[in-house]
């Protein structure tokens, strides 16, 4: 496989090998520096409020930076030499030591970020950027990832590797790395591309049908964490309505009966007008007032039960389905407070419900 380096000229082999020697002999101690913001990056995220699933950090090995450094630019004027991309990698280069924070879900990159970001007695953020943004605004696809660039403060590990480095230079505990953050499915797709794209062991290998699969994976892969963004959002809002400190003690207003219904059962909403005012009276009337009531009425294992012992004919609408459920519930005593009175004729509802009731009761007793 043609390499960077083979392009070079002798005077630039010579400059790559000396910086390569170097790193060869600093390694060992730029490896300790690794480990040493890796725990630091751990414990800090294993108490915040995000966890993520993962935080891994990497040296670059002697093989990738020798790689790396062995780029080159466009000639300083037409016609000339091309010239080393990094002439001074030590001063320049800032992925010699990476972490790589991993999370599950999108909105989780931007709280790490700025969980990190907020401890400036350990680590001075001097860049932070989304790799993501250049593409949305060109209309293309590709991996979404935050990528900071942090400084060491005073650290202590690093002191050594400068001390290793250099003894005649003061050493101040202050170094740059890399520390990118990104969900698991865009660490997939980056692992993968990265593979194939620029590890590729012939270079000729590569047709533009590639270019073009690696595009569809990545718009499917953003329509998937897309939708498990939207679950996740459904799960926070539904885990509030059994806080009865939070969403759970709201009031059920005919607004927040229908807000809680569509959430818990958007399948069956099909009223096609928006008064849900029946629906809040009917649960009043059994002293049903806060959302963590409602909530615990639409049991769907008590839904499903309903649905067996009446044997609907059709899908059952929201009106029907919660009047069933109160009568499933509550018997005799849903007639009482929500049907005509026994002398008032005719009474179709209390018929009605004592129809249902008798279906429930005798599907109970084949049910034991």
């Amino acid at each position: 496989m043609a390499s960077n380096w083979d392009s070079l000229d002798q005077a630039q082999r010579d400059a790559v090998d000396a910086n390569v020697a170097l790193y060869e002999r600093v390694r060992p101690a730029l490896k300790r520096v690794t480990r040493d913001v890796l725990l630091t990056l751990r414990d800090m995220l294993n108490d915040a409020e995000v966890t993520p699933l993962f935080v891994t950090g990497r040296t670059k090995t002697v093989e990738s930076f020798r790689e790396k450094i062995s780029r080159t630019d466009d000639p300083l004027e037409p016609g000339g030499p091309r010239v080393l991309k990094f002439p001074d990698p030590f001063r320049t280069l800032n992925d010699m030591v990476g972490i790589r924070v991993i999370t599950k879900l999108p909105a989780e990159n931007a709280a790490v970020a700025n969980i990190i970001k907020r401890q400036r007695q350990l680590f001075d953020c001097r860049g932070d950027r989304e790799k993501d943004i250049g593409s949305i605004e060109s209309g293309t696809y590709g991996y979404s990832s935050r990528h900071l660039i942090l400084r060491t403060i005073q650290n202590e590990t690093v002191k050594e590797y400068q001390h290793v480095f250099n003894p005649d230079m003061p050493a101040n505990g202050s170094y740059f790395f890399e520390c990118q953050i990104r969900t698991v499915f865009a660490h997939a797709w980056s692992e993968i591309e990265h593979d194939i794209r620029f590890k590729a062991e012939d270079p000729r290998a590569w047709t533009p049908h590639f270019d073009r699969q690696f595009t569809a994976t990545a718009a499917m892969l953003e329509t998937v964490e897309s939708a498990f963004a939207d679950l996740h959002e459904r799960y926070e809002e539904v885990r509030g309505y059994w806080d009865l400190d939070g969403e759970g003690g709201s009031p059920l207003t005919p607004n927040r009966v229908r807000d809680v219904w569509r959430t818990l059962l958007p399948h069956v909403d099909r009223k096609v007008d928006d008064d849900w005012g029946w629906a809040a009276e009917l649960l009043a009337a059994h002293g049903l007032t806060k959302t963590v009531e409602l909530a615990g009425l639409l049991s769907a294992n008590r839904i499903t039960e309903v649905r067996k012992a009446l044997d609907h004919r059709y899908s059952p609408g929201p009106d029907r389905l919660l009047d069933d459920l109160l009568l499933w519930q509550y018997g005799t005593e849903h007639i009482d407070l929500t049907a005509e009175a026994p002398d008032v004729v005719p009474h179709p509802r209390r018929d009605s419900l004592q129809r249902r009731l008798k279906q429930i009761e005798r599907y109970r007793q084949t049910a034991l």
